[in-house]
């Protein structure tokens, strides 16, 4: 039983505790705890159906937990709403773009810069080549090596380059602690690399807190601190990457071998 007069450990910059989601009959999530240190990046992995999207929608606030609470840099987020977390500085991309495709990839980077800068959204502001907003929407392009297709509409860049594109959008919008739901979900081989140095330099460059789900194991062991097992709405282990391979408990329930 979560006891809500129990501080947080301190520092966290996310910290999950007892987390429960019951849908109808069914337990979704089951007693969860997480820390997550600042500036850190902690992989998240398990099989199908083991809780993790889900997870990641009770964090951003897509999903509202029957048990437990949420607390993002000690504050108690657990009944904020979507918006509420974001100005809080928390991020999010999804399994599926969640990009404006009729806007162009300049377009769609200088919207994120503009709500951060000047609070709000605005597609009727003629963008002008030298304003504020757009020259720093130019400079996130060149970060993640898109500012050769600015004016290319979002909805005709590759995959890969999507995915490249979101993360343009986080590092506009500084978010602090940063969500990624599969970034390299039908990403081609070629582009993997590109993006795995993408996520490294946006925790390098902002200092920010990446939690990140991905199903490429390889990928997602090189990259990450600590990694997050996953398995029946639990997270039954959090350790190195290294030690998580190692351990007889994931290579049961995840890694389908015997102890």
């Amino acid at each position: 039983m979560t006891d809500p007069a129990q501080p947080a450990p301190a520092g966290a910059a996310l910290h999950v505790e007892g987390l429960g989601l019951r849908i109808g009959g069914a337990t979704i999530l089951d007693d969860v705890d997480l820390d997550v240190a600042p500036g850190s990046l902690v992989g998240v992995i398990g099989p199908n159906g083991a809780g993790k999207t889900t997870l990641f929608n009770a964090i951003s606030g897509v999903l509202t937990p029957t048990a437990g609470r949420i607390l993002i840099d000690g504050e108690d987020v657990t009944r904020m709403s979507v918006p509420q977390r974001a100005r809080m500085g928390l991020g999010r991309t999804f399994q599926t773009s969640s990009l404006f495709p009729q806007l162009s990839v300049l377009e769609n980077v200088r919207l994120a810069v503009q709500a951060t800068e000047k609070g709000s959204y605005s597609l009727f502001r003629f963008p002008h080549e030298t304003d504020a907003e757009t020259r720093r929407a130019r400079e996130l392009l060149g970060a993640v090596g898109l500012e050769h297709k600015a004016r290319t509409r979002a909805g005709d860049i590759s995959h890969g380059d999507k995915r490249k594109l979101e993360i343009a959008v986080l590092l506009a919008t500084r978010s602090r602690l940063v969500l990624l739901d599969e970034p390299m979900a039908g990403v081609a081989s070629g582009d993997v690399a590109g993006l795995v140095g993408n996520i490294r330099a946006l925790q390098r460059d902002t200092g920010c807190t990446v939690l990140m789900v991905e199903h490429h194991i390889e990928v997602l062991m090189g990259l990450v601190d600590l990694v997050a097992v996953m398995y029946f709405g639990t997270i039954i282990a959090l350790d190195t990457p290294q030690r998580i391979m190692e351990n007889p408990t994931v290579q049961s329930a995840y890694l389908g071998s015997a102890a």
